[in-house]
């Protein structure tokens, strides 16, 4: 737990730097956080050559917003998630708008895409952050842990939410707000 602790203030600087225009920082950052936020932007996606553009869109946001993160408000692996999140679904909106549905992933493109393979310390890392996440929605309600699992992975809309759990749409927002604001009490503890 210790190491998280480290990793999460050497982030926070991090941003703190990239803030400053400071490149080495930056390439740091990148270095640190580039494999989790493009898993997350891979499965929201569906497209690993569409999630490589949207990681290079969500680092020019980062270097362009950096300025913008509060820390102590949010951890700072919760506000760079939250751009790539954001990000993709914009980009599923785009997408969706432009076809007129959501496609699934072209599936010669996916049997050919590399491996991504982690290496050991980005498994360390990915399996105390991934412990740690999972023992905070455990505390949550399980329909409430599941719209948070389908909103913040799958990239699902208050909307799609609230249809799926048959609640009214503020409803959604509520619960979500809510449990967010527990996530956040029981990661930062």
């Amino acid at each position: 737990m210790k190491a998280f602790d480290l990793d999460r203030a050497r982030v926070s600087v991090l941003i703190r730097e990239v803030a400053q225009h400071d490149r080495a920082a930056f390439e740091e950052l990148y270095d640190r956080t580039s494999a989790k936020l493009f898993g997350i932007l891979v499965r929201m996606l569906d497209d690993r050559a569409e999630a490589e553009d949207a990681l290079q869109d969500v680092y020019f946001k980062i270097w362009r917003g950096a300025s913008r993160y509060a820390d102590g408000k949010a951890s700072p692996m919760s506000w760079l998630i939250a751009i790539a999140r954001n990000h993709g679904v914009d980009r599923l909106r785009r997408r969706a708008s432009a076809a007129g549905q959501i496609t699934g992933p072209d599936d010669d493109a996916a049997a050919a895409a590399p491996s991504d393979s982690p290496n050991p310390e980005q498994v360390a890392m990915s399996r105390s952050d991934g412990m740690q996440i999972a023992e905070c929605l455990a505390l949550l309600e399980a329909r409430r842990a599941a719209a948070v699992r389908a909103a913040y992975l799958d990239g699902a809309s208050y909307q799609q939410l609230a249809d799926r759990f048959n609640v009214p749409l503020n409803t959604m927002r509520t619960w979500l707000r809510r449990s967010l604001l527990k996530l956040r009490e029981c990661l930062s503890q």
